[in-house]
């Protein structure tokens, strides 16, 4: 089928030849009966092609299939028209969304495939099918319709301004002025078209006037009358269960735990008194031959050098408080899994150890040289990290010295800075204290002239009241006596419905009687298959209930059995386990003797450990240096010169005694964890 083309101009009003599917001569109205069923079927197959899913060659067949009941003359109009919508869909779209937008806002979206088919019959078709058969279509459409959409796209202003441009981005300007001229030349022609579709639809009649619904009433059935409820009686509370005594009472438990961080808490004060008392005893200078100096916490010494301690020693954080548990020495319990995995485990190590045996005795390698130098160069690295172990702790304590210096000076900065502050505003509230007794004084003038303009206001402001209180009185006076006089209403009212509705009640309330003996033995008789009586039916459930019973009573002892035999396998498993946990620790000793008779001395002092000590030691000292600066108001507000100095002298080397004391018993700690570790294993 060959598709439309663009047409060569030709004169404005010659007729085109006669198209192969135009119809037979017919009246003006067999016509326009015959264009408008075909341009119904045309815009139904319009509304059924899909341009993203369909093609339109495969359309185009279908659509040919299913038009074969029509004529010849019609099939041929249908395909060609439809043939040239989809062809030139873009064109079509771009005047019909415009005209939708500007002129045809009250038209509807269903005709918009009509007004695709009139635009491509007006730009494609009219030269071919000459313009009297155009009218004839035209009009075979709704006037008002047709009128508005001719009048838009045969406007001169439209076709030679946006839509020549809209279509030549798609096709090139030769072919978009082919179509356009032909419309141009069409123009009074179709003015007079779109003058006869305006007087048709103003010719045709108005609409008949609708006839008004008149609204009946529904024929609803009349509710019954609703029963009169009876008054529902006060409910009485049951009265509740006390409260057992244990709910007030605290519990045991977090007294006897109280009394024993008490008990521990005491025990640690005692232990660190005694400590800190050899302590001093050691440090008190004496003459030779003379008794050692005994210092306790009440004696005089104690006492009077309390603030010279707190202020010289080191600032010490302090900690929670200590408790002291006893040993527990019930051993653990061990779970299923973890007994059955350390027995595999132990298993694992005896058949790795006689396979190693095996070996030997067949022949293999032994590793002691490679044994040896790994032990030497573990010694190495041992070594090693204990000399960085020294440099990480040294370190630590040259940052703490230095802390502690920086809070000095930080300290006497803040000194510096708050006497300022105190002179500035001793200065700013002599200013504010001047600036009050002036704003005292005016308000003390205002004050007094205000209270001279209210000695009038008061006067009428009590005339107010006064008259105010007697309305309000006899307005309350009123009220009370209507509300008394509707509450006698309403209790007389509530008395005699409340009659009414116990003699209501009290004749419903007859006595009726109801139920059915029933005999437990007799069978229903339904012809059902196995029926029986109720009676029958308890018995053999009793039977069928004693016999789950016994099932119940055979698996419970098959499972206490199972768990007999489970237990005693663990057992035995618990039992090899002791059996190479003692022959491993016995091992585990043997090594660390070794290790610890292997083992050298302390670390050497490297040119590290040096350095970070000497900081350390000038740290210290700059600061005894500055806390001796910062405290000396204070150590001369205490006593004479010569007695502070020593005092404070005194304290700084009991300060130092400490600290090498503390540091002798890290070493030693250190020294024998090893030896608790051992133990324990």
């Amino acid at each position: 089928m060959r598709l439309a083309a663009p047409v060569a101009a030709g004169g404005g009003k010659k007729e085109g030849p006669k198209a192969p599917w135009a119809p037979p001569a017919r009246p003006l109205a067999g016509k326009m009966a015959y264009y408008r069923k075909c341009l119904e079927a045309v815009i139904g197959q319009l509304g059924q092609f899909r341009p993203e899913k369909d093609s339109p060659e495969q359309f185009l067949e279908a659509a040919r299939a299913s038009l074969q009941t029509l004529s010849p003359q019609k099939q041929v109009f249908i395909l060609e028209v439809l043939s040239g919508c989809i062809e030139y869909r873009k064109l079509l779209t771009v005047v019909v969304d415009a005209f939708y937008v500007r002129d045809g806002r009250l038209c509807l979206r269903t005709d918009y495939n009509l007004f695709q088919v009139i635009c491509y019959l007006a730009t494609f078709q009219l030269e071919e099918l000459g313009f009297q058969l155009f009218c004839s279509i035209v009009k075979s459409q709704p006037a008002d319709k047709m009128r508005k959409f001719l009048g838009f796209f045969f406007n001169p202003l439209n076709l030679c301004s946006w839509i020549k441009d809209e279509w030549s981005l798609t096709y090139e300007m030769d072919h978009v002025k082919n179509w356009t001229d032909p419309l141009l030349r069409w123009q009074p022609e179709v003015q007079e078209l779109i003058r006869q579709l305006e007087g048709k639809s103003t010719s045709q009649p108005p609409l008949s006037k609708a006839k008004v619904t008149e609204p009946k009433n529904f024929n609803l059935t009349v509710p019954r009358p609703r029963a009169i409820p009876v008054p529902e009686p006060v409910p009485v509370m049951a009265k509740a269960t006390p409260a057992p005594r244990s709910t007030y009472q605290p519990p045991k438990e977090p007294q006897v735990l109280e009394m024993t961080k008490r008990y521990n808490r005491r025990r640690a004060e005692e232990l660190l008194l005694r400590a800190n008392l050899e302590e001093m005893r050691c440090a008190v200078p004496r003459a030779r031959g003379e008794a050692p100096v005994q210092v306790t916490p009440c004696s005089p010494c104690w006492q009077g050098s309390r603030k010279l301690r707190l202020r010289f020693l080191p600032r010490i954080h302090k900690t929670p408080k200590l408790t002291f548990y006893k040993p527990n020495e019930v051993p653990v319990k061990l779970n299923t899994a973890t007994i059955l995995r350390e027995g595999a485990l132990y298993q694992r190590q005896v058949e790795k150890e006689l396979q190693r045996v095996d070996k030997l005795v067949d022949g293999a390698g032994d590793f002691s040289e490679f044994l040896e130098w790994q032990q030497k160069m573990q010694a190495k690295d041992r070594e090693e990290q204990r000399a960085a172990d020294v440099c990480r702790r040294l370190r630590g304590k040259l940052s703490h010295e230095e802390a502690a210096l920086a809070r000095q000076q930080l300290l006497r900065e803040n000194r510096h800075r708050a006497t300022q502050k105190k002179e500035e505003m001793a200065e700013l509230m002599r200013q504010r204290a001047k600036r009050r007794l002036q704003e005292e004084k005016s308000l003390k003038e205002l004050v007094e002239q205000v209270t001279e303009g209210q000695k009038n206001v008061k006067v009428a402001q009590m005339k107010l009241l006064k008259g105010r209180r007697q309305t309000v009185q006899e307005v309350a006076e009123e009220s009370r006596v209507l509300l008394q006089r509707s509450a006698e209403e309403a209790q007389e009212e509530q008395r005699r419905r409340c009659e009414l509705i116990s003699q209501l009640r009290a004749l419903e309330s007859q006595p009726t009687r109801q139920g059915k003996l029933v005999d437990l033995t007799q069978i229903p008789g339904h012809g059902l298959e196995g029926e029986m009586s109720i009676v029958e039916l308890r018995e053999r459930l009793a039977l069928l209930k004693e016999a789950q019973q016994r099932e119940e009573e055979e698996k419970r002892d098959q499972i206490i059995q199972g768990k007999r035999t489970k237990s005693q396998e663990l057992q035995n498993t618990l039992e090899q386990i002791s059996l190479c946990r003692a022959a491993m620790g016995r091992s585990a000793a043997l090594r660390w003797e070794e290790k610890k008779a292997a083992a050298p001395g302390a670390p050497s002092q490297d040119e590290r450990v040096q350095e970070l000590q000497r900081r350390i030691e000038e740290r210290a000292a700059e600061r005894r240096r500055l806390a001796i600066e910062l405290y000396a108001p204070a150590l001369r507000a205490a006593g004479p010169k010569p007695q502070a100095q020593l005092k404070a002298q005194h304290w700084l080397e009991l300060d130092e005694s400490r600290e090498r004391r503390l540091r002798a018993m890290q070493q030693k700690g250190s020294a024998c964890g090893p030896a608790r570790r051992l133990q324990a294993t």
